[in-house]
């Protein structure tokens, strides 16, 4: 693994494997999304699969976002001492404290009641906007 580079997400996966086009959209950063552009890269997970911390740090609380159409989308942010990540579509079984890379954050919460027909997967987010890309 390069320095830098970021563990495996989803267990039972052995990548990052990012979200390709569905009858949503693609996976992709900067990904055409309604108006904008997608910020963040989906990663292929399972339902209720368990969600691994990409890096060691802290947990910085919950997060949320609502997407145009009013869905709500929770998750947790990771913090440390050089990345922040936001993590969505997950069930974090917590909120606060230090974690371990590759430690379990919690389980993949399913989006095929919401979205017929979309890939199943969490949408990883960087605190500053940037591709995250490059460290999966």
């Amino acid at each position: 693994m390069p320095v830098g580079a970021w563990s495996v997400l989803c267990a039972g996966h052995h990548n990052n494997r990012v979200r390709a086009c569905d009858v949503h959209g693609c996976g992709a950063f900067n990904s055409k999304r309604g108006n904008g552009l997608h910020k963040a890269v989906d990663l292929v997970c399972d339902d209720y699969g368990i969600v691994n911390a990409p890096f060691s740090g802290n947990l910085a609380g919950p997060v949320s976002r609502k997407d145009p159409a009013g869905n709500q989308y929770d998750g947790v942010k990771l913090l440390s001492d050089v990345d922040c990540v936001k993590l969505f579509n997950i069930r974090p079984y917590r909120y606060i404290g230090p974690v371990a890379q590759g430690e379990a954050l919690g389980y993949l919460l399913p989006l095929q009641e919401r979205f017929s027909g979309i890939t199943s997967h969490l949408q990883l987010q960087k605190c500053d906007g940037t591709d995250p890309s490059p460290f999966i």
